[in-house]
């Protein structure tokens, strides 16, 4: 069953690669379909045109539409992550050929951008304690990659004196 709103991305020739660099990353995922260019198109024949695939229920399209679009940062993909462990292996990941942005903010080889998060982060940085979402906002501000020890230490006001 496919999602009812699908993201449609956009690439130059590396749709598939994407993808499956994507569905090995996620658990839970799957290539569903290849479909390739035929002939009097406008793509070169039988070259991937479009890959359906799925990351963790969500339906995705990537296509192979030649270098007239680029991906921004303007839209981005963001991943919560239960540990560190799993924040540290999308990172990698990600940045292997990409290039990282400020709090958790990392831009893949494929020009797709990704925020690589915390699943606790929106009640560190949203929490009904103001001083603590203070230190938890000021600490992710400072942040490349997280570090989830140290925003849930400066919500709760714990970190080790400088």
């Amino acid at each position: 069953m496919s999602s009812p709103i699908t993201p449609f991305l956009w690439f130059d020739t590396q749709a598939e690669e994407a993808a499956q660099l994507y569905v090995d990353l996620f658990e839970d995922s799957r290539v569903v379909g290849v479909a390739r260019y035929a002939p009097n198109t406008p793509g070169e024949e039988g070259t991937v045109m479009t890959v359906d695939f799925e990351l963790r229920g969500t339906s995705f399209t990537a296509l192979n539409g030649g270098p007239i679009y680029q991906h921004t940062p303007a839209t981005s993909f963001v991943v919560r992550c239960a540990t560190q462990a799993d924040i540290d292996r999308f990172w990698d990941a990600f940045l292997d050929g990409g290039e990282a942005s400020q709090c958790g903010w990392i831009t893949d080889r494929f020009g797709i951008t990704w925020q690589v998060v915390p699943e606790r982060l929106d009640e560190w940085i949203g929490g009904p304690d103001d001083s603590g979402r203070n230190r938890a906002i000021q600490a992710m501000l400072a942040m490349v990659k997280f570090d989830a020890a140290a925003l849930q230490a400066a919500y709760e006001g714990t970190l080790p004196a400088a």
